[in-house]
């Protein structure tokens, strides 16, 4: 389905009513000027992934709410459900801003920083409320980071499914989904930095283990979806898809870890020739 849909403009309407403030405010926080959101809006113009994403992330649904109208719609991507505290309204509530407000905050904090090296009261300081607050919403330091991780992996799908929605060509959806797992500067890496940590403390906490691993599972199938997709439309080998997607999801963390851990010669331009050589080599059909 097309961003230009008027059943997409429609819900971007919906959502950026229920925001606190006017429509320009609303267009000044998703990164737009206020004539670009009109003619998106008017369907003179497309909405790009990038915006889509980001009005996803400000109103607290999903990319896959905006372009399909449910989150159980059937995408290329394994896309999870919102968790029950994003349901408490796009931009409703103001507990739900508030809520929006420190999560945003620990994230930035921890993805910078390191999960112990961030306390509750720099949180606070950050959205500029007590420590109270905080506990009111994240009762331990642990539920910040399990959170976190939870944001983490909506941001991921979200982009997600606003880049590839439109993608029908499996091999250029398959390079399309190295790319958006390369460690770059910003918000890639921040959310690389994210994963670390979750992974160390994955390694001694069961309960953080099935989150991360429910997670991990719906990337590894939107892997091995895309490679079943690519075989059924005949550019891609026959070759097992499950060991493909092992393989290929093993080489993305591996390089991505070493790229974070400053090993010479690892650098993001590096890790997208290894991956993309991969795919052509050992996926792609010759």
């Amino acid at each position: 389905m097309q961003d230009t849909t008027a059943e997409l403009r429609q819900r971007v309407r919906d959502v950026s009513r229920r925001y606190p403030g006017s429509q320009r405010a609303f267009a000044e926080q998703i990164g737009l000027d206020a004539t670009k959101l009109s003619k998106s809006l008017t369907g003179t113009r497309r909405f790009t992934p990038a915006e889509l994403t980001r009005i996803a992330e400000v109103t607290g649904v999903t990319v896959n709410w905006l372009i399909n109208g449910g989150d159980d719609a059937e995408t290329a991507v394994a896309v999870p459900r919102r968790s029950a505290r994003s349901e408490q309204g796009p931009g409703g509530s103001g507990d739900a801003g508030r809520y929006q407000q420190i999560l945003d905050a620990a994230w930035h904090l921890i993805a910078e920083r390191g999960y112990h090296s961030v306390r509750v009261s720099d949180v606070a300081q950050a959205c500029g409320t007590s420590a109270a607050t905080i506990h009111y919403y994240f009762p331990g330091r642990r539920d910040l980071l399990i959170e976190t991780l939870r944001y983490s992996v909506k941001l991921a799908f979200d982009r997600q499914v606003a880049e590839l929605h439109s993608i029908s060509d499996a091999h250029e959806r398959l390079l399309r989904l190295v790319e958006l797992q390369l460690p770059t500067e910003g918000l890639l890496r921040s959310e690389w930095s994210i994963w670390l940590q979750v992974w160390n403390e994955s390694a001694l906490d069961p309960d953080l283990q099935v989150l991360h691993s429910d997670s991990y599972t719906r990337w590894h199938d939107t892997i091995a979806r895309t490679i079943r997709e690519g075989q059924q439309q005949g550019v891609f080998t026959d070759r097992d898809a499950e060991e493909l997607t092992v393989t290929l999801t093993a080489l993305i963390d591996g390089l991505g870890v070493q790229v974070l851990a400053g090993r010479p010669g690892r650098t993001v331009r590096r890790m997208r020739q290894v991956l993309r050589d991969f795919v052509e080599r050992e996926i792609a059909r010759h």
